[in-house]
């Protein structure tokens, strides 16, 4: 069985359960993904799969794209490859679908998170700032940051300005509440990472 699948973020909604309790819940559009190669221990050292998700046509892709997915038989090409581990059961080109998934299941979601370019400390970092009149001079600057004569460098791992966001992050513990296979949808509880439209993969929690 593969332990997850590709799928996009459509947005989020409420949804109300069986005894009428209110859930926030992000609805992901998972597959229907396509087997594209299978590894195995005794050759690459562990058991997984690779799945392809969005079909797109063979100029959108570069040659070397095209020739792994051909090597392996695969008629339709896709855009995204992510690799599942897996109990060494699947064949190239076996559909997984939205079904692999079940109501009250825990899941791990990975996305990037949304990019919000270079900012500053009191956003990238939540610091409180100096007063904000009087002529303080100090307002939103980190402030000092320097060492004495020892070690006469600024150490590593400072909290300063930079990019925030665009990072790989994942969410873990997240609920399924609900699935729709003939919709290819899975209902999931709470926010994950990444904007509408994003590209998210959906793992099942290590038993």
């Amino acid at each position: 069985m593969v332990s997850g699948l590709i799928g996009k973020k459509l947005g989020m909604t409420q949804f109300y359960d069986e005894n009428r309790r209110l859930h926030p819940v992000t609805v992901i559009e998972v597959g229907p993904c396509r087997v594209t190669a299978v590894k195995t221990k005794d050759r690459h050292g562990y058991d997984a799969v690779q799945l392809g998700y969005a079909e797109v046509q063979e100029r959108k892709l570069t040659k070397a794209q095209v020739g792994h997915l051909r090597s392996s038989g695969q008629e339709n090409l896709f855009r995204y490859l992510r690799e599942f581990r897996c109990v060494p059961e699947c064949q190239v080109g076996d559909a997984v679908t939205a079904d692999l998934f079940e109501k009250g299941e825990i899941v791990h979601v990975q996305g990037t998170s949304k990019g919000k370019g270079f900012q500053g400390v009191m956003k990238r970092h939540n610091f409180g700032g100096g007063p904000a009149s009087h002529g303080s001079m100090f307002h939103r600057a980190p402030g000092s940051i320097g060492c004495s004569s020892y070690p006469s460098r600024v150490l590593k791992n400072k909290k300063l300005p930079g990019q925030m966001g665009n990072k790989q992050v994942t969410v873990k513990g997240l609920t399924v509440i609900e699935t729709r296979p003939e919709e290819n949808l899975v209902l999931i509880g709470g926010a994950v990472p990444g904007p509408v439209g994003g590209l998210v993969l959906i793992r099942k929690a290590e038993e």
